[in-house]
């Protein structure tokens, strides 16, 4: 049984406190407090000095430093249980104190990937990426700059998968930028013999299960991931959308399955089990998304969607090169939930990768 993580329980108390206050600047402090601690690498049981005292930690004021003392202490925080009752929001804190499941702090994150006793895929073996965003659409990095960071974290290969033309919200690429960023690909591609880059897409999935883009367009790209962007906070059961999705014979990745986010929102209600049947029926690989926020599937669903027979893909989502690291995230949750790398396909050589994606 798992230790509690305790940098994520305090990270979360921070953030109940953030909601508690009267003022968008103390929120944003409490906020900012909480980012910090679920940002160390560290468990704040091992910063703790041995007199008891807490180091300086960027970020953390006298207010949190409390919340983080008491905690520690008694697993709980009378000062943010009297600030929730005082604001008069505790239906909203315990709205959001239910969305923070299964998240993992980046100590937990780095505690996982060390735990010798755990199995599964390593961070050694991770061959490589196959959800990032360029400047192409609601990314910063160049597919250049995307390419370099790739090869210096040692991947053999990557897939850009710039948002579909159906989101514009995002940005969504247009056919005519499809091609012209198909150029630029081929281009870097020509120049280099040890990492291959492949050009993705991230297509919308409608209410209705529909992709935004037709089979032809679908079939411009290497690899095509589907993910849901709206309808993400509504209470039907939306099992019949997603396995539209999953069955478009062009859908390789059913991307961030649930649409989750942190504390805000749930995502999607389904039946998981139906969805992950069919996936792994048709050899659709479900995705464990490393984004710290959405962390989607978790480590227990995703182990229910093992169970089904699934195959997995575990992507950072990055929107920057730095952001790449969230992939460590994903290959946490797959330790966690036991995931063998044969089942992931990050772990296939590109040559096994290639004959898995549409001919």
């Amino acid at each position: 049984m798992r230790a509690p993580d305790i940098n994520a329980i305090v990270g979360g108390l921070l953030r109940d406190l953030a909601y508690a206050q009267t003022t968008k600047p103390q929120m944003f402090g409490y906020k900012r407090a909480a980012a910090a601690i679920l940002a160390l690498e560290t468990p704040l049981t091992e910063l703790i000095t041995a007199d008891g005292a807490l180091p300086k930690i960027a970020g953390i004021g006298p207010g949190s430093a409390r919340v983080i003392q008491e905690t520690l202490e008694t697993g709980g925080s009378p000062t943010v249980e009297r600030a929730t009752e005082a604001s008069g929001n505790r239906a909203d804190v315990e709205r959001r104190r239910a969305l923070r499941a299964n998240f993992l702090s980046r100590a937990e994150v780095v505690r996982v990937l060390r735990d010798c006793t755990l199995v599964g895929p390593t961070l050694a073996d991770y061959a490589g990426d196959l959800q990032m965003h360029s400047e192409w659409s609601d990314g910063s990095p160049t597919v250049e700059d995307i390419a370099h960071a790739c090869q210096a974290r040692g991947y053999a290969y990557a897939a850009v998968t710039d948002h579909s033309h159906g989101l514009k919200i995002a940005g969504g690429m247009s056919m005519e930028e499809a091609a012209d960023q198909r150029r630029a690909i081929d281009r870097l591609n020509a120049g280099t013999r040890s990492f291959r880059l492949l050009q993705g897409i991230e297509a919308n999935i409608g209410t209705d299960g529909q992709l935004d883009l037709t089979p032809e367009e679908a079939r411009v790209f290497d690899i095509v991931l589907a993910a849901p962007h709206s309808r993400l906070r509504r209470t039907e059961d939306q099992t019949e959308r997603l396995i539209t999705a999953v069955r478009n014979p062009v859908v390789r990745i059913l991307a961030h399955p649930r649409g989750r986010i942190t504390g805000s929102r749930a995502g999607i209600i389904a039946d998981w089990h139906r969805v992950f049947v069919t996936a792994a029926g048709l050899s659709v690989a479900v995705e464990i998304d490393g984004d710290p926020a959405r962390q989607d599937l978790d480590f227990e669903l995703a182990a229910s969607a093992l169970a089904t027979g699934c195959l997995f893909a575990l992507d950072s989502d990055a929107h920057t090169t730095e952001q790449l690291a969230y992939a460590e995230t994903a290959i946490a949750h797959a330790r966690l939930a036991g995931i063998p790398a044969d089942r992931i396909v990050n772990y296939w050589p590109l040559e096994r990768l290639l004959d898995w994606l549409p001919s």
